[in-house]
């Protein structure tokens, strides 16, 4: 299947109105036309934790937010992306729930990884601990069976002790079969991109980082691939991390999301210089999904390895806390930079990101949309949302600051605002003109521009940013052969 080179909505199922009946209503009320290119519906199924990131099955709608019937009358117009966690399930599953009853007696019991299955014996060894990629203390989790006995099982991920997000064995065939029963259900349901949530922690093995363990993930990738293509069901492989697994991704096929471009947005508009930003323009791959807001954060680490001068960041860093930004930070002690930076993702809405200055953030968009790839929309940032404090304070979660719930009357006040009036109207012409199906071209600046061009037979578009100003400009041929200019 051909994706739409058009603009997509990212979304939680209960953000824009407060379900999915409402968020329909919503695409064809004040959303009317602007996101031809398909929506990504952030986990809309049953859930124990991280806000749908730990569900229990795949196979159903969480009530609260409507049912698959809202799904595929959704899909129906739109091509929807929903979300996969193929490393793990949640520990309220019934599958995990039928192992915590009867233990290795449980006809799930394989869908698990036991540490016997990563240690012979089934004991740690701390020095094999100390090379992985840790996102928790310890990766994995003690649990009590029906029978009163402890079993330990590999968690990845989870704030809690034990962990809500239990980690799924690939290489076993149950697993597999899982799997393809998940994928057949959402062809059934009029899902057209499945992204692999954390597909990067798949592969366990020792004397490893179990971060992208080479060759074995294309092995995976390869099984999982095959049975999407049968399908007719795309994939976006999600993976954070240093940017030649991006690369190596994008080589083997793959879509991927452009984790970079959001720093190097931010930098630009910040620091006024094109320099970073024109070099990553001018090697990136182009068959890309590009963000500059979602769910997490702007990521820096590991993303950025490499990319970037730490004090540097650091400076870009403090001047997002300064505006009201958390941080998410890296655990392990390994995988810091030496300096000791340690800033994994930058939690803000981008908005904030850029002092809430309306001129900053359309040139932030319109370098987006002019990047080449598919452009995905966060909801806040649809309505340049402000940093929710609030909400923060209120749960203890710093991700909050950028996952506001909007009303219906939120929803059409918001959209009245003169920046997301000047958003939408930047959507639809990246929709719309025909030029961004040719080809790219970073075009020769001053360092405190940005001129980019895209040119498809008679058409063309030149977007030209004055990094010191923030004015935005973009000439283009219009349909008359004209040569026009629309002030962003």
């Amino acid at each position: 299947m051909t994706l739409k080179n058009q603009v997509q909505l990212i979304t939680y199922p209960d953000s824009l109105g407060g379900g999915l009946k409402q968020l329909h209503q919503v695409l064809h009320g004040p959303l009317d036309g602007l996101f031809a290119g398909g929506l990504h519906i952030l986990p809309p199924f049953p859930s124990s934790g991280d806000r749908g990131f730990a569900p229990l099955t795949y196979l159903e709608i969480e009530p609260a937010f409507g049912t698959w019937e809202d799904i595929r009358r959704i899909g129906a117009e739109f091509d929807v992306l929903v979300d996969l966690m193929v490393n793990h399930i949640s520990r309220q599953s019934p599958y995990f729930q039928d192992f915590l009853a009867k233990g290795r007696a449980s006809e799930y019991a394989d869908l698990f990884l036991t540490l016997d299955k990563i240690w012979e014996d089934g004991v740690p060894v701390q020095s094999d601990i100390d090379k992985m990629f840790l996102r928790r203390p310890l990766p994995y989790s003690s649990y009590t069976l029906g029978s009163g006995e402890e079993e330990k099982v590999w968690t990845t991920f989870g704030k809690t002790d034990p962990s809500e997000q239990i980690d799924l064995d690939v290489h076993s065939p149950l697993t597999r079969d899982l799997l393809r029963q998940f994928f057949l259900n959402f062809k059934q349901q009029n899902v057209r991109i499945v992204r692999l949530d954390a597909v990067g922690y798949v592969i366990k093995k020792l004397g490893t980082s179990c971060f992208f363990v080479e060759p074995e993930i294309y092995e995976f990738l390869g099984w999982i691939k095959e049975m999407a293509d049968s399908l007719e069901i795309e994939l976006l492989p999600e993976v954070h991390s240093h940017y030649s697994i991006q690369q190596k991704l994008s080589d083997y096929g793959c879509w991927i999301y452009d984790f970079i471009l959001p720093y190097r947005v931010l930098e630009a508009l910040t620091g006024r210089t094109n320099t970073a930003l024109y070099d990553y323009l001018r090697t990136r791959p182009h068959k890309q999904f590009t963000m500059l807001d979602c769910h997490d954060g702007i990521p820096v680490k590991p993303d950025l390895d490499d990319l970037i001068d730490t004090k540097e960041a650091r400076e870009l860093v403090d001047l997002c806390v300064e505006r009201g930004a958390n941080l998410s930070l890296i655990l392990s002690e390994e995988h810091k930079a030496p300096d000791g930076f340690d800033v994994h993702q930058i939690r803000c809405t981008y908005y904030s990101a850029l002092n809430e200055d309306d001129d900053a953030y359309l040139a932030a968009r319109a370098i987006q949309f002019f990047a080449p790839g598919i452009p995905q929309v966060y909801y806040v940032g649809l309505l340049a949302g402000r940093n929710d404090l609030e909400q923060v304070a209120l749960t203890g979660e710093g991700r909050e600051i950028n996952r506001h719930n909007y009303t219906l009357e939120e929803i059409e006040a918001e959209s009245q605002r003169e920046v997301v009036q000047r958003l939408m109207k930047l959507i639809r012409f990246r929709n719309e003109y025909g030029a961004f199906g040719g080809n790219f071209r970073v075009l020769d600046a001053a360092d405190d521009e940005i001129r980019l061009m895209w040119e498809q037979g008679s058409e063309h578009c030149k977007l030209h940013i004055n990094l010191q100003s923030y004015q935005t400009v973009i000439e283009y041929i219009d349909e008359q052969g004209q040569e026009a200019v629309y002030w962003v």
